[in-house]
């Protein structure tokens, strides 16, 4: 699997409204994207800083995983996934099933910021949620 850096570490919250300004205000970084992602039942919200950005995941239905995620933390958000990115979300697959790793997702789909993307399971990855991610517009 050919990963060149972490793309964004995810972090679920209760409400993007609150935790925006602990993000702009305390910290001083700016939110430069809102958007929902309809099929995964979020709404994000995006940080830079240095090559990193930070996602916010607020659920839209009670029926997300983002929503479940935050149920079992009592009621609070917490980082919920590290992403990598590569330039072959489909390969990284193929490498990390070959490797024995579980799988959530066979191939990629889309993400928010139009990104490819695809998630191993926390079973068979030292217990951390791991997303891949790919910008077609890259490649």
């Amino acid at each position: 699997m050919k990963l060149s850096q972490i793309e964004h570490l995810g972090i679920a919250t209760p409400s993007l409204e609150e935790a925006i300004p602990y993000y702009e205000n305390v910290l001083g970084l700016k939110c430069f994207a809102i958007e929902e992602v309809a099929d995964q039942k979020v709404k994000t919200a995006f940080f830079q800083i240095g090559e990193v950005k930070l996602e916010l995941l607020e659920p839209t239905s009670p029926e997300s995983a983002i929503a479940k995620f935050i149920e079992k933390n009592g009621g609070r958000g917490g980082i919920h996934h590290i992403a990598f990115k590569t330039d072959d979300v489909a390969a990284a697959l193929a490498d990390a099933s070959e490797k024995g790793i579980q799988l959530i997702d066979k191939a990629p789909r889309k993400g928010a910021e139009g990104l490819n993307i695809a998630f191993l399971h926390p079973k068979s990855t030292m217990s951390v949620l791991t997303e891949i991610c790919e910008n077609p517009n890259e490649n």
